[in-house]
């Protein structure tokens, strides 16, 4: 085995349990079932005091409030040691007027890095890419999302992503490109001839057997 297969990231897969893990942080000692029954976005950054990453903080931060109305938590990682994030978190909130309110793992062993394959080493073997990870509260992890350490994340569309999601296991709904609460969902394709047949004859947002469109009723 060659040092980059050795290296290699290692993805948990999804709709499988997400890595266990027990860490300290700067709200003090953390795992993942203190989330449990909730839904929870953990979210790696490369480095503290970097300026991207102090931009995606910022912006996680001022939306931290539409998070919890969604009953969704966040936590942040990176390898550097919490003194670190502590005092970054602290020029945050002396330059920025942000307060950050939410927890931020220390990792300098890149345990929980490496569990969630943050650490890619085409990209750094010391400092985790930019990585999203969302937890539904059975423990269960739905969704992944990379990026390069030279691209900032859009907040707004992890935030769009659980409302997706929430959506999709509690109704059992797919959603369509862009979707937003209140937009409709699509049905799941029919499985048989007979079924294909019975969706088109229901008419309304059917548009072929394929694709229908359906009003989803929270009531």
């Amino acid at each position: 085995m060659t040092d980059h297969e050795t290296n290699a990231a290692a993805l948990p897969r999804l709709n499988e349990p997400a890595p266990d893990f027990t860490a300290e942080t700067t709200v003090g000692r953390r795992s993942l079932e203190d989330f449990a029954g909730r839904w929870l976005v953990l979210f790696s950054h490369p480095a503290d005091f970097t300026p991207v990453c102090t931009s995606e903080l910022v912006s996680f931060a001022r939306m931290h409030s539409r998070f919890q109305d969604i009953g969704c938590d966040l936590v942040g990682l990176s390898v550097d040691s919490r003194f670190a994030h502590i005092a970054w978190i602290r020029n945050i909130e002396e330059k920025f007027s942000v307060t950050v309110p939410f927890p931020i793992i220390e990792d300098v062993s890149m345990r929980v890095a490496r569990a969630y394959g943050m650490v890619h080493s085409e990209a750094s073997d010391t400092a985790t890419v930019r990585a999203t990870f969302v937890i539904d509260p059975e423990g269960i992890l739905r969704a992944m999302l990379v990026y390069p350490m030279t691209t900032g994340r859009n907040v707004d569309e992890v935030l769009r992503l659980v409302q997706a999601l929430q959506v999709s296991v509690s109704y059992r709904a797919a959603t369509p490109e862009g979707w937003r609460p209140g937009r409709n969902v699509v049905a799941t394709p029919p499985e048989t001839v007979l079924e294909a047949a019975e969706r088109v004859a229901e008419g309304g947002e059917c548009r072929d057997w394929y694709y229908s469109e359906r009003h989803l009723s929270t009531d």
